[in-house]
């Protein structure tokens, strides 16, 4: 089974990604505070800074770490605890609580955290003291000035006597949150720069942070981050609102240093091992592993797309083009405990994250890029918007945003949803194996659906790219209660893409199921 994390949020995102700006050799300055506590605290003059940022060279992110912090392992470093009790709001009746992780092992360049009290800034400033080091051996004498790896807020999520673990910002530009009944899974990035690019991935990080200290009676707390990177410098506002559908709203002020490439707005990055498309391809007790099984957009001509993830033996980089998307996201849409069987791991409870653009973003494509992996503890899966416009330094780049924690879309489109998809030979056709597919996609419970089938009044539109499809059969489900299309793709050697969709009076009555196949 797979081991929870739920301390320590990225280091499958670290695996995966090949980042290792942690681990690389660092100048030894502390990091000096981008506004002094003297100032009065905006996000105008957070903006200020990250532009003035921008004009200067970048500077490598520093450490000041002792060995015996720095060479701790992954297990060695989990053994470091934060004690509650030592949090600036413990025990204040405030809905929210502060609370830090520790430097060492991948986590070696401190960030600082701050306060905002009556829009004045307040250090908060580590001291050993705050925590416990469990089994180490470590002199608190060596830690003092340490610092900070990042930090997460607890609140009353689930219970109104207990404050649960709500978010986590921890390592580069990487942050998690949730919902009420979840469980952590994919993460969230203030940005992704030339994401699956041949030149290599550039990891943005938040070095900075300002919290707005809460009242008791705040329904939401406000997080203010300043993103520096060798291409871009940037600041960023999030408020958070916790609930059944927590909400994160986000406003991102960008200053290139110099033209990006491939610039990656509102990026999710979660993991899929294996469902029901790719079961062949596992010996594994468990029938399904993924954190999100599936990549939903609603694009700007009203159409909701549903593609299901993927885990092939190659990479896939898949564009959606669009104009002023309406939304986009990873989606964990199954959640039937009996189709993981992993009581520890528990992935029916993990969270799906779908981002809405708060104003228009013009064109661009939604790009999911899905990477080969053969370990649960590797995230594989990115997603994220690039705009049209070139990228380029000297100007300001604004993005809003709302990123929705949830189980659902909070939007009910009326449509008739994807469940699930399956592939396989499909039984003796006469073709070999490699020549022929089998796909059945299900639908969820619709009212009526049996009859409508029946009457013909719903059938199925199913086309391909390349290739050709071999009979469209839909059916009444009598399992899911809703409606099931099988269909045979006869692929050509090419790369295809596929396309199946429920219609009713010659308009789409269910999301359009896309799905890539690979020679």
């Amino acid at each position: 089974m797979r081991k929870i994390l739920d301390c320590i949020i990225v280091v499958a995102i670290i695996a995966a990604a090949g980042y290792v700006f942690y681990l690389k050799k660092m100048n030894t300055k502390a990091p000096e505070p981008a506004i002094n506590p003297a100032e009065v605290f905006s996000i105008e003059v957070l903006k200020s800074k990250a532009e003035k940022l921008s004009e200067s060279a970048y500077m490598e992110q520093p450490t000041n770490l002792p060995d015996e912090v720095k060479n701790l392992s992954y297990d060695q470093h989990r053994d470091i605890r934060f004690k509650r009790e030592e949090g600036p709001w413990y025990k204040q009746r405030k809905p929210f609580e502060i609370q830090f992780f520790h430097l060492g092992s991948l986590f070696q360049s401190p960030v600082l955290i701050n306060e905002i009290v009556d829009g004045k800034v307040v250090p908060l400033n580590y001291k050993p003291e705050y925590f416990d080091f469990g089994k180490n051996h470590i002199s608190p004498e060596a830690l003092k000035n340490l610092g900070f790896a990042g930090f997460r807020l607890h609140a009353k999520l689930n219970s109104p006597t207990y404050y649960d673990e709500l978010v986590a910002f921890l390592g580069a530009s990487y942050f998690r949150a949730l919902a009420k009944g979840q469980k952590y899974g994919l993460s969230a990035r203030g940005l992704a720069i030339d994401t699956a690019l041949q030149s290599g991935e550039e990891f943005p990080v938040f070095k900075e942070f300002w919290i707005e200290r809460p009242t008791p009676k705040s329904k939401n707390i406000k997080i203010y981050a300043l993103l520096d990177s060798k291409s871009v410098a940037g600041a960023y506002k999030f408020v958070l609102t916790p609930g059944s559908n927590t909400t994160m709203d986000v406003e991102a002020y960008l200053y290139p240093r110099k033209a990006i490439t491939k610039l990656g707005v509102a990026p999710l990055t979660s993991m899929y091992l294996f469902g029901e498309n790719t079961k062949n391809r596992f010996d594994d007790h468990r029938p399904e592993v993924h954190d999100s099984d599936g990549l939903l957009i609603h694009n700007g001509n009203d159409e909701w797309l549903w593609r299901p993830l993927d885990n092939s033996r190659y990479l896939r980089i898949s564009s959606f083009e669009d104009f002023n998307p309406k939304g986009f996201g990873l989606m964990q849409r199954d959640h039937n405990p009996w189709h993981y069987l992993d009581f520890e791991a528990e992935y029916e409870k993990r969270p799906s994250v779908w981002v809405q653009p708060l104003e228009d973003w013009g064109k661009g494509v939604v790009q999911l890029v899905e990477i080969p992996s053969i370990q649960e503890i590797h995230d594989n899966i990115v997603a994220y918007w690039i705009p049209d416009e070139k990228i380029e330094p000297g100007k300001e780049y604004v993005f809003k945003y709302r990123l929705n924690w949830c189980q659902q879309v909070p939007e009910d489109n009326g449509l008739a949803k994807i469940r699930d998809t399956y592939t396989g030979i499909g039984g003796v056709s006469g073709m070999l194996e490699t020549e022929k597919r089998k796909f059945v996609i299900n639908f969820d419970k619709q009212k009526g659906i049996k009859k409508a089938i029946e009457d013909k009044r719903v059938t199925a539109e199913v086309s391909t790219s390349e290739g050709k499809i071999k009979g469209i059969h839909l059916m009444y489900n009598p399992l899911t209660k809703g409606a099931t299309i099988y269909t045979d793709f006869v692929p050509n050697g090419k790369t295809a893409e596929l396309r199946a969709v429920l219609k009713r009076d010659g308009k789409n009555a269910s999301e359009v199921w896309s799905y890539q196949w690979l020679p």
